[in-house]
């Protein structure tokens, strides 16, 4: 079975859906890529791929086509084989995310919560997608890796017990002391998972007497880091019960250039700045606070996995060698890679080995990609491109920096 070329390119410059969601910043994509938003909306993510919520489009023959159109038709020219048969879709989607207000606390499934809770959904009648009740909007898993353009902060990961348990009873709560001296009794996961869902199934009065006196004695404690994002937060999501999580989670803050690996099952927020983020092809959260969204409490809590990290074990590493900065992850739906340097005077060549379906980003000055057989492209920073599997081998050229996706299969 080959690729056979008829008459098709191997790059294609991605026009891309931008997602207006209330959290985004009106400025941050213009500023980094000169990206117009005359309408000063909040721009939160740039999605490239072939997601069907937001799937980029390229100009074929003289016209648009939907980017998972044209990865159908052609499926072995532009994904490759070994990507076709393992995945028999691009298994990755590629965003630019810009955060001016929190998300939501949220939890990815695994890809076997995620098979049986889309069926289950399904089969319960669900059948809406975009239904607000609804916890999973595919059937596949989440894994996450987010690279900081701008300083980055973000909650990932559970704090060791000792912590959690320290704060917790600091705030010398009356209606949680209950909970928290069970916690103290049992000091292991399975006390973790308990202490969590308790406090997020608070309700009523309750929830709001606590909330209240969470709020009161951060302001009163901001030199104590945790305290200080309580009351940061507090002022985007008042009476949100979603404000314990920093006594839960690590903070991180990433300097530009810097990256985590957010892995399923692994309850994490993104609370402000610009990043690069990629992940398996999938739209599934489970949420678990500061959000006006639906929460699910029994079924967050099914699919979290309550151990707790260092703060090191959840930042990335690259390996770099004479070309880039690459990424290794844990799973094979994506690879990442940074070529280049900011500040670069002079142009410097990457010569590429496509296996996959690659999408390339300029992230400081225009790239220039060429092929053996004579096809160049030219691509201005922001401007995302599609390569095809079937391109083999391409020289890309850059006085800056470019980001590179793609998927790398033994």
């Amino acid at each position: 079975m080959k690729a056979i070329r008829k008459n098709m390119n191997y790059f294609y410059p991605l026009e891309c859906k931008i997602q207006n969601y209330d959290w985004g910043s009106p400025s941050s994509f213009k500023q980094l890529f000169d990206i117009p938003n005359d309408t000063q909306q909040p721009q939160a993510e740039i999605w490239m791929g072939a997601h069907a919520n937001g799937c980029s489009s390229i100009k074929n023959d003289g016209s648009n086509i939907l980017l998972s159109d044209f990865i159908e038709q052609n499926p072995l020219f532009t994904l490759g084989k070994k990507t076709v048969q393992r995945f028999s879709s691009l298994p990755y989607l590629f965003k630019v995310l810009s955060a001016e207000k929190a998300l939501s606390v949220q939890v990815h499934p695994n890809k076997s919560q995620a098979e049986n809770g889309f069926d289950q959904e399904q089969s319960l009648g669900i059948t809406a997608i975009d239904d607000p009740k609804r916890n999973y909007k595919d059937n596949n898993h989440k894994p996450e890796l987010v690279y900081a353009l701008t300083p980055f902060q973000a909650m990932n990961g559970f704090r060791c017990h000792r912590e959690v348990h320290s704060l917790l009873t600091e705030l010398n709560i009356a209606e949680i002391t209950p909970l928290v001296q069970q916690y103290e009794v049992q000091l292991n996961s399975d006390g973790l998972k308990q202490l969590f869902a308790d406090i997020l199934a608070l309700s009523g009065n309750a929830k709001q007497r606590v909330i209240q006196h969470l709020t009161h004695y951060a302001q009163t404690h901001s030199d104590n880091q945790p305290f200080d994002l309580v009351t940061q937060l507090a002022t985007q999501y008042p009476n949100d019960i979603g404000l314990f999580s920093p006594l839960f989670l690590h903070t991180i803050t990433l300097n530009p250039g810097e990256a985590m690996f957010l892995n399923a099952c692994t309850p994490h927020a993104y609370i402000s700045g610009t990043a690069l983020e990629i992940m398996a092809n999938s739209d599934n959260v489970l949420r678990a606070g500061l959000t006006n969204k639906h929460i699910d409490v029994l079924e967050l809590i099914s699919c979290v996995r309550f151990e707790p990290q260092t703060q090191e074990s959840l930042l990335l590493a690259p390996k770099v060698d004479h070309q880039g900065a690459h990424y290794r992850v844990p799973v094979d739906d994506f690879s990442f890679s940074i070529y280049g340097e900011q500040e670069r005077q002079n142009n410097t060549s990457v010569s590429l080995h496509a296996s996959s379906a690659e999408i390339l980003l300029p992230l400081d000055a225009p790239i220039v990609l060429e092929h053996s057989s004579g096809e160049r492209l030219v691509c201005d920073k922001g401007q995302a491109v599609f390569i095809c599997a079937a391109s083999n081998h391409y020289q890309v050229s850059c006085r800056g920096r470019f980001a590179r996706a793609y998927c790398s299969l033994p």
